[in-house]
């Protein structure tokens, strides 16, 4: 929780947040480097592993994912089933869950605007870039969420998307930089950040995180503006395709998240632990967290999308489905077909079904209805889809199988 301190610029100077990176003599630096190299190894093989006709559909399961991690993180439980209502537009009549509903739709809206190319990684590290961040998610927040407390005082002061804030803040322990020095040291992170090369952007990206957090530009959403910039970091440098999230393993482990976060706020510990005015000791520990997190959630993503796995799942639950009568009978063989082609052109649905043209259009019709296959246009191949509500079924462990109720 933030607490109003005095709205003054101390002419801190933006050294005091040194180191920025690892640099290449940190006796830190090779094993981190390791796993950097491993990382892009692991993120290039799993994207290449998958046909292209599965990647977008992939893509908008993991933003839901995303979303919901992230803000989980933060203490705002909103299931990917009920995001995924939400962006159907059927809401709650819950005032509090709608609200939470809108706010992952506005999470959501952001990250598409990053994964269709909007926000690369250069600009994502700037002034400007940050702060469009912060404006895009805020703009779509109902006003119910752009409002802070003082934990001291009581009183609510309201949130401006997009806007440096013009207070002081602190944070647990820390206590963030003066408002007005704020520019300066986001200058700063710029100009370290924004000149990396793709390499040095993997290994940079947990450094950024922290710095991020540590300057705390705005009066609220810092944490999740941190992870979206994280996003596009790695969706740039890695070439990710947004097919993983790093948040779902930060929430996952969040206990030693927050307390790496923290470790990283400490002074120097003596002439051993670098050069600069915080300790490099506890960056290059957290910076190992995050790499690791990383590849961990590579791992699993690759482990779920396994084509005979994936396979399976998919095929038993479309077999209840039919036995239940809940899908037309052959339902199977067209989702068989997808996924071993990755994509079926509308003039084979005949010939895959074994029917003729009107039934197994209707069949066809049925998977789509039923969400679990899409297609641009009726002239456009129809391709897998991964609904929310089948995740635990088809993709076992990727979030909770249902919204907690109570």
């Amino acid at each position: 929780m933030k607490a109003d301190i005095s709205a003054v610029d101390r002419d801190e100077l933006p050294g005091s947040m040194e180191p920025l990176r690892l640099g290449d003599s940190s006796s830190h630096r090779p094993a981190i480097t390791d796993l950097a190299v491993d990382l892009a190894k692991a993120a290039e093989g799993f994207r290449r592993s998958l046909p292209s006709s599965m990647v977008s559909s992939l893509a908008g399961l993991v933003r839901s994912m995303n979303c919901y991690y992230s803000n989980l993180i933060e203490g705002h439980d909103t299931h990917p089933v009920e995001i995924e209502q939400a962006l159907r537009g059927d809401y709650s009549q819950d005032s509090r869950k709608r609200d939470l509903q809108l706010e992952a739709k506005a999470h959501i809206s952001v990250q598409e605007w990053m994964d269709a190319g909007g926000l690369p990684a250069r600009r994502a590290v700037s002034r400007d870039g940050l702060c469009e961040i912060h404006r895009r998610f805020g703009e779509l927040l109902p006003d119910d969420l752009l409002w802070v407390a003082d934990p001291k005082s009581g009183e609510r002061v309201r949130v401006v998307p997009g806007d440096i804030r013009k207070r002081d803040v602190a944070v647990g322990q820390h206590v963030a930089i003066s408002p007005g020095a704020v520019p300066r040291f986001l200058d700063r992170f710029e100009q370290v950040y924004g000149s990396l090369g793709k390499a040095e952007m993997i290994v940079s990206a947990a450094a950024a995180h922290h710095r991020f957090t540590w300057i705390h530009p705005f009066l609220d959403g810092n944490g999740r503006v941190a992870r979206l910039m994280s996003h596009a970091m790695l969706l740039d440098a890695l070439d990710t395709g947004a097919l993983w999230s790093v948040s779902r393993g930060l929430a996952r482990n969040v206990d030693r998240y927050k307390s790496l976060l923290a470790q990283c706020d400490e002074s120097r510990r003596g002439p051993f632990d670098g050069r600069g005015s915080l300790s490099e000791a506890a960056l290059a520990d957290f910076t190992r967290f995050f790499l690791q997190v990383c590849l961990d959630q590579v791992a699993f993503m690759e482990s779920l999308m396994q084509p005979d796995v994936l396979r399976t799942r998919v095929l038993l639950w479309a077999e209840e489905e039919v036995r239940m009568g809940l899908l037309p009978g052959r339902a199977s063989t067209i989702l068989e077909a997808i996924l071993f082609r990755g994509s079926l052109a509308r003039g084979d649905l005949e010939a895959v079904t074994g029917t003729g043209e009107r039934q197994a259009r209707r069949i066809a019709a049925a998977l789509i209805d039923r969400g679990v296959i899409v297609s641009e246009s009726h002239l456009h191949p129809l391709r897998l889809a991964f609904p929310a509500e089948l995740a635990a079924r088809w993709m076992p462990n990727l979030f909770p199988e249902r919204p907690r109720t109570g």
